[in-house]
């Protein structure tokens, strides 16, 4: 967390925030004049259907795409001018395959501290931990093209914090996972909170684990902020009785898709879906 303590004057509690950022293709627009910021320490959620801007909003917060207008920093740092420092102080999971199926989990580990420039008299020690705390000790031998789902949903995420980013972006983490899968890969990622202090953004179709483990959420539909805040204050513009789906439906306009536990294999094919449509 060097990053964020040398610059929390520049951000106050504010890791990352967004003011009127668009992203347009020819026409479209994918995001459009979106503003928002998220605190540090803060599980962030962004619900919405498919085509909503989900993705193209973490794709420009990550570096990974300009917006066409507006601004946005993280961890202290502009996503235009300043995008190495960005790179630097975040971690990011993509919905499509990051780990490399034909070598073992500890051995994908050590691949991304490498990259991740975590310092080599450190690199072993970072990559027990984060075995340890992901819980994939027992399966680090084992080639990643033989993990379960779940296991290779956990080892990416694990990949993404070696070198203890101030922001962790993931898109769509627990897709394709049956619900125990999923409830597992949440348990992982609020002891990576706990052990950290790691802010997170999260996109997801999942109402209920959006509800149950982001503290706040912004429903986001055609580019844009339908809705925004804690779960309770979302239910309770609807009635005393609504759920968040109730909350999602009637704010947004539109439902929520399940998915199933998959495979690596499967993994792949599901995550390239989810991306060209989400």
């Amino acid at each position: 967390m060097a990053a964020l303590q040398q610059n929390a004057q520049a951000t106050a509690d504010e890791v990352v925030r967004v003011v009127d950022i668009s992203k347009r293709f020819g026409r479209l627009a994918a995001v459009d004049r979106l503003s928002l910021s998220i605190k540090a320490g803060e599980i962030f959620g962004l619900i919405g259907p498919n085509g909503a801007g989900k993705s193209t909003l973490a794709k420009m917060l990550t570096t990974l795409m300009p917006p066409s207008s507006g601004s946005a920093s993280v961890a202290g740092y502009d996503i235009v001018r300043q995008p190495r420092d960005v790179r630097r102080r975040i971690g990011y999971v993509p919905q499509t395959l990051s780990a490399d199926g034909a070598l073992s989990g500890v051995e994908n580990m050590m691949l991304s501290a490498g990259l991740y420039g975590v310092p080599l008299s450190q690199q072993k020690r970072r990559v027990g931990e984060i075995l340890a705390t992901m819980g994939l000790l027992d399966v680090a031998g084992r080639l990643a093209g033989k993990y379960s789902g779940g296991l290779l949903r956990r080892l990416e995420i694990g990949q993404s914090v070696l070198h203890r980013p101030a922001v962790l972006f993931m898109d769509e983490p627990t897709v394709g996972l049956d619900p125990s899968a999923r409830r597992s890969v949440w348990t992982h990622l609020l002891g990576l909170r706990r052990a950290y202090g790691a802010t997170m953004l999260v996109t997801t179709h999942y109402m209920e684990e959006a509800e149950e483990y982001c503290d706040r959420i912004a429903m986001i539909a055609n580019g844009r902020i339908a809705a925004m805040g804690t779960p309770a204050e979302l239910k309770a513009k609807i009635g005393a009785d609504a759920t968040l789906e109730d909350a999602f439906e009637r704010l947004v306009g539109a439902k929520s898709r399940g998915e199933f536990e998959i495979g690596y294999d499967r993994a792949g094919e599901d995550r390239r879906a989810s991306q060209q449509h989400g």
